[in-house]
């Protein structure tokens, strides 16, 4: 199996500087191809949240080049990809808190990474950027570390009121900002034909599901530039409907191969 690939990422229409990051690499392997895509929405004072989420960004670069090729042929690699990556985070939790903290400044990023690899997909989550795959439908495979979705599971709120709520952007925790961190976990296998959509929260708050189903799925998506011009669209159609935010859009197809 193989991969098409697409990313876009915008400032918005209020803000002056982008804070998110997002990263692709790609490797052919004598194991097939391998894929790690990273989306990081930075936030802090003083533009400084672009330090936050680039610095994930590189230690997930560094750590494609330089460890994944010990882990290609392991039968079960999944807990040593998952015990990297969370030392990984911790390093850069460290990091970001000290050089914040020299600064007198707090500053921090979500982090949503996954790797495809094999025929599965490995998937790291903090904060409330997201994961989706799409099929004969639209399943988001994240689950947010915000204060609603907290609300939500102790039945305090509904979903919908979730997504008005005032402090939906309010975060349980994230890189560089939070003591300790716990990251959630997911694995899974994926087929040809299947398309994996990660984001920034910008991208999804004005959009439904149905039109997120009707632009990326599989049989629209025939290329890489479809699969662009179409991240685009939705992309100016949030900013249309007055999006504030930074927004930033993964996309990643699975074909034969």
């Amino acid at each position: 199996m193989d991969f098409l690939t697409a990313a876009h990422t915008d400032v918005g229409i209020r803000k002056t500087t982008n804070q998110d990051s997002a990263l692709v690499m790609k490797a052919q392997t004598d194991c097939g191809s391998v894929l790690l895509t990273v989306i990081c929405d930075g936030m802090g004072g003083l533009a400084k949240g672009e330090v936050a989420s680039a610095t994930v960004i590189r230690a997930f670069g560094d750590w494609f080049e330089r460890e994944l090729p010990k882990l290609l042929h392991l039968e079960d690699p999944e807990r040593m990809i998952f015990g990297e990556w969370e030392e990984l985070v911790m390093d850069c939790n460290r990091r970001i808190s000290e050089y914040a903290g020299r600064l007198g400044l707090s500053m921090g990023t979500t982090l949503n990474a996954a790797l495809f690899m094999k025929g599965r997909y490995y998937l790291i989550n903090i904060g409330d950027s997201r994961a989706y795959m799409i099929s004969n439908g639209l399943y988001q495979l994240t689950k947010d570390q915000s204060y609603v979705q907290r609300e939500v599971d102790l039945g305090h709120i509904t979903p919908e009121e979730a997504a008005v709520h005032p402090q939906r952007n309010m975060l349980l925790q994230c890189v560089g900002a939070s003591p300790i961190i716990t990251p959630d976990y997911f694995t899974g296998a994926y087929e040809p034909g299947q398309v994996y959509l990660q984001c920034s929260d910008g991208f999804r708050h004005t959009i439904t599901p149905e039109e997120i189903f009707r632009y990326l799925n599989d049989s629209v998506l025939t290329d890489e530039q479809m699969m662009l011009e179409n991240a685009v669209y939705l992309t100016e159609l949030n900013k249309s409907r007055h999006e504030t935010d930074n927004i930033t859009v993964l996309l990643v197809k699975v074909i034969g191969g």
